[in-house]
């Protein structure tokens, strides 16, 4: 069978802190690339890593070990020099949470310890009362970048996951400072199932997203909803600091979060989240009560 290059996506499997780079062929199955690669890391999309990964798949797939069904995926990058998240980036979104429409993007950092796969569970803090679901577009950046503008933006970009952005809004909103309190604590950065390439995504600010909390639909929307789009969201991070290749941009949520519920509605234990991307793929999550 010949493989479509274009239709590889990246994935990162085995035990938590000790996955394997691996990839989706377009048949659908998992290989293991490690003997092509350690990880999927700044080294290997600085040094053009995507294009030389499939050049070698394609010739040398069948010697590859297959990954079982069964394996635990983890997060389909290694850990990255920071996780950038763009807040209120949804009108209906903004509105919900009463804090207006941003006349520039909101930025603020998520600790990449939050880091986890798709599947694992999502740890609510013991003392946490308003742990909260976000549904997101990532981004994950290609190339080092600093300064670029709009029109440059499409070549720094390495592809697209899921990401939802977990929140402790207590944390985030009711005790000082910055957000990052509410968003940093392990386990509320799961990401994946995996890393579709750039190539794969004809227009990532038309893409339906959506989230489910116990099969019942609570997040519906598109990125067409944006109020300011990928390419300007990477534009102007960069004015700011420089991005290493593998860091993430997640994009901002749409409404339909549990802050924005009359009567406010969050996350408690066992609990099941569903959430997926046009052509991202889907993941889950059930939250368990530290």
């Amino acid at each position: 069978m010949v493989i479509k290059v274009y239709d590889m996506k990246l994935i990162r499997f085995g035990n938590f802190n000790q996955e394997k780079p691996g990839v989706i062929l377009s048949d659908g199955v998992k290989i293991d690339v490690s003997n092509f690669i350690d990880d999927y890391n700044e080294f290997f999309f600085e040094n053009n890593g995507i294009k030389k990964l499939k050049d070698w798949v394609s010739k040398n797939k069948k010697n590859c070990p297959k990954v079982g069904d069964k394996i635990r995926l983890g997060a389909p990058i290694c850990r990255p020099s920071k996780m950038v998240c763009i807040g209120l980036n949804y009108k209906k979104h903004a509105i919900e949470s009463g804090m207006g429409i941003p006349e520039e993007p909101v930025i603020f950092f998520k600790s990449t310890t939050a880091i986890v796969g798709p599947y694992d569970n999502v740890i609510i803090p013991n003392d946490s009362k308003k742990t909260d679901w976000e549904v997101e577009l990532a981004i994950v950046i290609k190339k080092k970048c600093f300064n670029i503008t709009k029109s440059e933006s499409d070549e720094f970009i390495a592809g697209y996951l899921i990401h939802n952005d977990i929140s402790e809004r207590s944390y985030q909103l009711e005790r000082g400072g910055q957000w990052v309190k509410g968003k940093s604590y392990d386990s509320f950065a799961p990401l994946g199932p995996y890393l579709v390439t750039k190539d794969e995504i004809k227009d990532p600010n038309k893409l339906k997203l959506w989230l489910k909390l116990n099969n019942i639909t609570m997040q519906n929307s598109s990125t067409k909803d944006f109020i300011f789009d990928i390419n300007e969201v990477i534009s102007y991070v960069s004015r700011f600091m420089t991005l290493l290749p593998g860091d993430i941009i997640s994009t901002g949520t749409p409404s339909g979060v549990g802050l924005g519920q009359t009567p406010p509605l969050y996350l408690k234990n066992n609990d099941i989240m569903e959430l997926g991307i046009e052509g991202l793929g889907i993941s889950r999550q059930i939250c368990k009560k530290k």
